[in-house]
């Protein structure tokens, strides 16, 4: 199976998975499978999860909730390969953990509280080398953002909320190599007041 028919597949489980826990359907493995994580809270046993796959879950949401959250960029290698590839929700891709680091760095330029502290949907193929996680991507607009042209936007204070999904490519040692991450960009412009 080519990589893009696996992201297929895993983005259309993904889809799957939300319309049942949405529908409240039954959903296609026991309920206690695919628990959620929150900051703060131990994550669940999951007996019926490979090891593999469990460590990588585990491992992204210690990326999510304390070395992203919390600007850890010296641990990021513990996740990610030297020459990860990065899909970003505007098309463009990056190569490189440090273009990475740089370029999540520019969240905290103008929303000092950016966060990621749950994850509502967490998954991954038997194999361990895809996984597919939820959350919400918060944070508030109160330090004036500079775009890439030097253009300064003031702040307006407005808080954001946003779903935001990642799907990860996992090696054999529980490292990514490639990484694809999906966020509304026209509703966040909108819930931090730069468009309507």
């Amino acid at each position: 199976m080519t990589r893009l028919h696996t992201l297929a597949a895993l983005l259309s489980l993904s889809m799957a998975t939300l319309a049942a826990s949405v529908n409240a359907a039954e959903p296609a493995a026991p309920a206690d499978a695919w628990p959620g994580t929150q900051v703060g809270q131990a994550v669940p046993a999951t007996p019926s999860v490979p090891p593999e796959l469990v460590r990588n879950l585990a491992n992204f949401d210690d990326l999510d909730f304390r070395v992203y959250t919390n600007q850890q960029w010296q641990d990021l290698h513990k996740t990610h390969s030297p020459d990860v590839i990065v899909h970003w929700p505007d098309g463009h891709t990056t190569q490189g953990i440090q273009k990475h680091i740089d370029d999540l760095k520019y969240m905290w330029t103008f929303a000092p509280d950016n966060r990621i502290r749950e994850h509502s949907v967490r998954f991954g193929t038997a194999d361990a080398q895809w996984t597919a996680v939820v959350g919400w991507l918060e944070g508030t607009f109160t330090q004036p953002m500079v775009l890439a042209d030097g253009k300064v936007i003031p702040p307006t204070g407005k808080a954001y909320r946003i779903p935001m999904a990642t799907i990860g490519h996992w090696n054999k040692d529980g490292i990514m190599f490639e990484e694809y991450l999906f966020w509304d960009n026209a509703e966040f412009m909108r819930q931090i007041g730069l468009s309507h």
